[in-house]
C-alpha cells in the first residue's frame, strides 16, 4: 500500500493597494499562520488634510471671481470664457484621478466615489479604501462567510477577501482523525499522510498512536466515530459494519451464488468443498498447518487447504456489546482429504463483497488444483486468482461489464439491502476500494501477477489465456 506525504509551502505578501494576493484560481499556499495580508485604510469623507482646505479655498476664490464677472457689462464675455476656461484647467492640475484603472466611463463631480460591494455612491460617513477601489465599511466582506471584514489586517485569494480565520478554515488542512489543523513539521512546513483512494487527510503521528483502523477499508478510526472490536486484534468501521457476514451459515448463501458464477464462465467445481468462516487466530494456525503455497501478507484473509486438519468455525453469529462484539460460539471441524482441496477458510466479519472477493480467489485456487494446473510460479497463479476476484467484484459493482451476470440476487447477507438483491451506495463505494485495491496492489504475486494475467485475458479472453497456462506454465504475450 502506497501512503502520500503533501507537503505545502509558501509565503505571505504584505502591502496596499495594487499588490498581489494570490494564485486565481489555484489554493493559495501558506505555512502555518502566515497569509497573504492586506492593511486596508479607512478614511472619512469630511477627514481633509490642509492641503485639501487650500485648494477648496482657491477653488472658492476662482468661483467668486466668475460670479462678479458675470454682473459687468456684456464686453466681457470673452474674458469671462477664458477665466472659465482657465480655472477648469487649475482644477485639473490640481485633482488628479487617483485610481485611473477604475474611473467610471461617464464624468463625476470631484469626489464622487461609487462602493466596491453595493455599486452605490459613497456620500457621507466612514469608507475603505482598497484593491483599488472603495467600499462602505458594511460592504467589503468576507468571500467565506459573507460578514464583513472589520480587522484592519485580512487574508487576500487572487481579489477574494477573507478573514485570516476565515481564510484559514479553508485552505490550511484539517486532520480526519483528531479534527485539527494539522501542524507543521521541523521545517515549518505543513506535513500530512492521504490515502490514496478514500483521499482520507491525517496527522503522521496517528500512524504511530494506535490509532484503531478498519481492517477492510483501511480508513483510520476518527475521534468522533467508534469503530467495532472484533476481539482478534481487528477493529471494523460503522460502514463496513452494514454488510458484514459473521458466521459460517450466514455466508453459505454467497459461497454458492460464486460457485455458480463460475459455472457460468464454464468452470464448474464438480466437488463440494466445504468453507469455513473462522477468526484470525485459527486462520494463522491453519496455515503454519499448511506444507506448501504463498500467503498473502502482512494479513491474509483467505485461504485454500489442501492438507488435512482440525480447524475451528464459527458456528453462531456474536453479537455487539459496547463496541466490541460477545457471544460468538464456535466448534472445533475434522478436514479430511478426499482430494486435491479439503476446504476453504476466510476471516469472519469483513463486508459481503470483500467476503465474496476472497471467495472467488480461494475458489480459484481450488479450480487449478482440481483441473490438474500443478507447480505454477506464484505470479501466474496468484495472478489468475486476483482475475476471478477482480471479474466477480465487477460483475457486482458494474453489472454487464464483462457480459457476466451479477450474483447479488442469488446471495443474501446479514445486510437487508442485499438480501433484496440491491446495494446501498455506501456498499457500492467499497466495492470500488476493493477493485482499486487489487488493481494497485505492490506485491510481485498478487499486483504485478494479477496485472500480466488481467492483461492477457483482456486480449485472449479467460478460456485462451487458462489453455495457455495449462499447456505452458506461464500467460501468452
Amino acid at each position: 500500500m502506497k501512503w502520500l506525504s503533501k507537503l505545502f509551502k509558501g509565503g505571505s505578501s504584505r502591502g496596499g493597494e495594487g499588490g498581489s494576493g494570490g494564485g486565481g484560481s489555484r489554493n493559495p499556499q501558506f505555512i502555518g499562520d502566515e497569509n497573504m495580508v492586506w492593511r486596508a485604510p479607512i478614511r472619512s469623507v469630511d477627514d481633509r488634510s490642509r492641503t485639501e482646505k487650500e485648494r477648496n479655498e482657491l477653488d472658492r476664490a476662482i468661483a467668486l471671481s466668475l460670479a462678479e464677472d458675470f454682473k459687468r457689462p456684456s464686453g466681457h464675455r470673452w474674458q469671462r470664457e477664458k477665466d472659465k476656461d482657465f480655472a477648469g484647467s487649475l482644477h485639473d492640475n490640481l485633482h488628479p484621478p487617483l485610481y485611473p484603472p477604475h474611473v467610471p466611463p461617464q464624468s463625476h463631480p470631484w469626489g464622487y466615489k461609487i462602493c466596491g460591494g453595493c455599486k452605490h455612491e459613497i456620500i457621507y460617513g466612514n469608507y475603505l479604501g482598497c484593491m483599488g477601489s472603495y467600499f462602505h465599511p458594511q460592504c467589503f466582506c468576507c468571500s467565506l462567510c459573507r460578514q464583513p471584514i472589520t480587522e484592519s489586517e485580512f487574508s487576500l485569494s487572487g481579489r477574494d477577501p477573507y478573514h485570516k480565520t476565515c481564510f484559514k478554515e479553508l485552505a490550511h488542512p484539517k486532520c480526519e482523525v483528531c479534527l485539527r489543523f494539522i501542524p507543521t513539521n521541523k521545517d515549518g512546513l505543513i506535513e500530512y499522510r492521504c490515502h490514496p483512494f478514500w483521499s482520507q487527510k491525517y496527522c503522521p503521528s496517528h500512524e504511530q498512536d494506535k490509532t484503531a483502523r478498519c481492517c477492510s477499508c483501511e480508513r483510520l478510526e476518527s475521534w468522533d466515530a467508534r469503530y467495532i472490536s472484533l476481539g482478534d486484534g481487528r477493529s471494523l468501521c460503522l460502514e463496513c459494519m452494514e454488510s458484514a457476514i459473521m458466521d459460517t451459515g450466514d455466508c453459505q448463501p454467497l459461497y454458492h451464488a460464486i460457485r455458480d458464477f463460475f459455472e457460468g464462465m464454464n468452470m464448474k467445481l464438480d466437488q463440494q468443498i466445504p468453507m469455513l468462516l473462522v477468526e484470525r487466530q485459527a486462520l494463522n494456525e491453519a496455515i503454519v498447518g499448511e506444507k506448501n503455497g504463498l500467503h498473502h501478507m502482512p494479513e491474509t484473509r483467505g485461504l485454500c487447504l489442501s492438507e488435512e486438519q482440525t480447524v475451528t468455525s464459527i458456528l453462531r453469529r456474536p453479537r455487539i456489546g459496547g463496541h466490541q462484539l460477545i457471544g460468538m460460539r464456535t466448534h472445533p471441524q475434522k478436514l479430511t482429504r478426499r482430494c486435491e482441496v479439503t476446504a476453504i477458510l476466510v476471516l469472519y466479519g469483513l463486508p459481503r463483497l470483500l467476503t465474496g472477493a476472497i471467495l472467488a480467489h480461494e475458489l480459484m485456487h481450488a479450480w487449478l488444483r482440481l483441473k490438474g494446473y500443478r507447480n505454477l510460479n506464484p505470479e501466474v497463479e496468484e495472478g489468475i486468482c486476483q482475475v476471478l476476484s477482480y471479474m466477480w467484484l465487477e460483475s457486482e459493482v458494474m453489472p454487464g461489464f464483462r457480459n457476466m451476470p451479477s450474483t447479488s440476487a442469488a446471495s443474501s447477507s446479514s445486510s437487508s439491502s442485499s438480501k433484496k438483491g440491491a446495494k446501498s451506495n455506501v456498499e457500492n463505494k467499497l466495492g470500488e476500494f476493493f477493485l482499486h485495491q487489487i488493481a494497485n496492489d505492490g506485491s510481485p504475486a498478487y499486483g504485478g501477477g494479477f496485472r500480466a494475467a488481467n492483461t492477457a485475458v483482456n486480449k485472449y479472453g479467460l478460456r485462451r489465456t487458462l489453455d495457455h497456462i495449462h499447456f505452458t506454465g506461464n500467460f501468452p504475450l
